[in-house]
């Protein structure tokens, strides 16, 4: 930092006093500079990444800035200067240390040439002060050890920072400091044209680096504890989140996936089927779309996400506008054969050691014989619709006493095959249900204590995403509660077998078995009653063939896996989460920007539903949720 006084409090302008105090308080500071660019400082922290350059003439070296919790931008190092200088002194009479991190880009790729018959490593040139090698190490581990899918990087450490004489800031204002500068290799050679996805990969990459290095600055001189690099991103979400996130969830919000693909006659089309000698698919009625797909396309990729700013948000919400854009082009292929290759690109095939996990369920299962609905067996004592609504409306108020936000309806609907199903806040229960009373109390846990509950802990993440669902959530959201059936002591024979069904019902549709074939498959080869093989197929071959039913045993087996792994079930409960994204919510949680659930599921508070989490966590098949269902 400069020595001389020159930049001292008594010269600053009111505005840079603002900021100093705002800093000192704690408090963030996002504010557009005089001349151009912008200080942005989520909380204080140890280090500061900056970047000058021009506006938009090094993009990606900008969005590596911009992606950390405390950066400034500029157009020109003169006037930047005062206001780092500045911002660096107080932080480090905060903290004790301080770093600072210079990124940007070289004026070309040089070894990349248009004609190259191979693609050769990029140049990433780094240079440190003398007490901040370690930091610089880290960054250059990082960087060469990323799982890169472009080009490799070739780190190379220069004695001379890589500037030009005239923005040596690094030097001149004498605090520890790293300076990196890349090859632009997501620009085309000879042009000006980028390569998207290879922009998208470096900011990454170069943003994961810089907060290692931030760590390994912090650690070497013990200024305080950090579980993982990743807790020094944002704890706050700028507005530019706020904006995708509300559009995001406008576009989710004018429609319902899967009660448009759920057929309204399911009862008329059983009759028509038994008629036809079992022989010929029946005619499916759905409720009208509402809303005109093209234009709902439109709106979905007009929101920009140029500004958020966040690597892992803007992940985020890239997946969920491609699953939303695959929704609605199914909706729009309904009755046509294109349908069940989107819903295949959607849920995914049935991979073999799934279909070869249902088959053992139902070899182990030959002697159980489901009834009626798909997802019970009836015995004895049958609960109707007005049961389970009285015992849903029982359970919702037993969650409302743990956080008065649960505000769940239930609603009896005449348009829905028999069963139960969840739509935002609301439980829809048909009218036609009839189940094992037995099988209410695990059904409601399933879609209260799962669906329900991440909705509304979903709703208080401050982010609209968690409550409807980031990409990919269901197969896990459905393994989740098909878990809780387990737990809450309603795992039977039948539901598995059923569970089991649906995966192999569905690998002879997408192989293209007629509805008749899956059906017969299901009561000749497979032991099931005709009115439970009939609700199977009907859910798989809805719209033309969804092939979303296959879900329910992959999540579980993932979820089952991911508990014998020893991993947390917690997260989980926070929202509406896929597997692949458990990394990213821990990531998430250490940076503050997620809460702890606040509403925990009533089944993990009974000692048997302890016990019963305990025996999976020590290593369970699905088969052993039934044979040691019992504590």
């Amino acid at each position: 930092m400069s020595k001389d006084g020159a930049l001292g409090r008594q010269d600053k302008s009111d505005w840079l006093e603002d900021i100093l105090i705002s800093i000192g308080e704690g408090k963030s500071v996002r504010r557009d500079l005089p001349g151009g660019g912008r200080l942005h400082i989520d909380r204080p922290l140890p280090f500061l990444c900056i970047h000058i350059a021009e506006d938009g003439a090094e993009p990606t070296a900008r969005d590596v800035a911009q992606a950390n919790a405390s950066y400034l931008t500029a157009p020109h190092a003169a006037p930047a200067i005062k206001v780092i200088d500045a911002v660096a002194n107080t932080l480090e009479e905060r903290f004790g240390a301080f770093i600072l991190l210079d990124i940007g880009e070289l004026s070309q790729d040089r070894f990349l040439t248009v004609d190259a018959p191979f693609l050769p490593p990029f140049e990433v040139s780094i240079w440190s002060s003398a007490d901040a090698t370690a930091a610089a190490d880290a960054f250059s581990a990082a960087v060469s050890d990323s799982e890169v899918r472009f080009r490799t990087p070739q780190v190379e450490k220069t004695e001379a920072a890589p500037l030009s004489d005239d923005k040596q800031i690094a030097r001149e204002l004498g605090c520890s400091a790293v300076a990196v500068r890349f090859a632009p290799v997501y620009r085309r050679p000879g042009s000006e044209e980028i390569y998207p996805e290879l922009r998208e990969q470096l900011v990454a990459m170069f943003f994961d680096a810089g907060l290692q290095a931030f760590a390994s600055f912090i650690g070497m001189r013990q200024l305080f504890k950090l579980t993982t690099h990743r807790a020094l991103g944002r704890k706050a979400f700028i507005d530019a989140v706020a904006r995708v996130d509300r559009s995001i969830d406008e576009v989710a919000s004018t429609f319902d996936f899967l009660l448009a693909v759920t057929p309204i006659n399911a009862a008329a089309a059983f009759d028509a089927f038994k008629a036809s000698g079992r022989q010929v698919q029946p005619p499916f009625l759905y409720r009208p779309l509402e809303l005109q797909v093209e234009a709902i396309k439109r709106r979905l990729f007009s929101i920009s996400f140029e500004h958020l700013e966040d690597p892992v948000l803007y992940q985020l919400y890239r997946e969920k506008q491609q699953e939303l854009d695959l929704q609605l082009s199914l909706l729009s292929s309904r009755h046509h054969p294109k349908f069940v290759e989107f819903g295949r690109a959607l849920y995914e095939p049935v991979e073999r050691p799934l279909l070869r996990e249902a088959r053992t369920i139902l070899t182990g299962l030959a002697g159980s014989e489901p009834n009626g609905a798909d997802d019970a067996g009836v015995g004895d004592q049958i609960a109707d619709c007005f049961q389970v609504e009285r015992r849903a409306k029982a359970m919702i108020a037993a969650y409302q006493r743990q956080g008065a936000d649960f505000k769940a309806s239930v609603e009896l609907r005449d348009d829905l095959p028999s069963g139960l199903m969840v739509s935002g806040h609301r439980l829809l229960i048909a009218r036609s249900t009839l189940m094992d009373t037995r099988r209410v109390e695990p059904l409601l846990s399933h879609e209260i204590g799962v669906h329900l509950l991440t909705y509304f802990n979903g709703s208080a993440q401050g982010l609209r995403l968690f409550r409807s669902g980031l990409s990919g959530y269901e197969g896990m959201q459905e393994g989740l509660a098909v878990f809780a059936e387990y737990l809450s002591g309603g795992m039977t024979p039948e539901r598995l077998k059923v569970i089991a069904g649906r995966v192999v019902g569905c690998a002879s549709m997408l192989d293209g078995a007629t509805f008749s074939e899956t059906y017969s498959m299901l009561v000749d080869d497979n032991n099931f009653t005709e009115p439970a093989a009939f609700n199977v197929v009907l859910r798989l071959y809805r719209g033309g063939g969804l092939a979303k039913d296959a879900i329910y045993l992959r999540g579980l087996l993932a979820l089952l896996d991911h508990l014998k792994n020893g991993g947390a079930l917690e997260p989980f409960w926070m929202g509406k989460i896929a597997t692949s994204h458990f990394a990213v919510m821990q990531e998430l949680a250490e940076r503050g920007l997620l809460r702890l659930p606040a509403i925990q599921p009533i089944f993990l508070h009974t000692d048997a539903g302890r016990a019963r989490l305990e025996r999976a966590r020590s290593g369970m098949r699905p088969l052993d949720m039934i044979q040691r269902q019992e504590p």
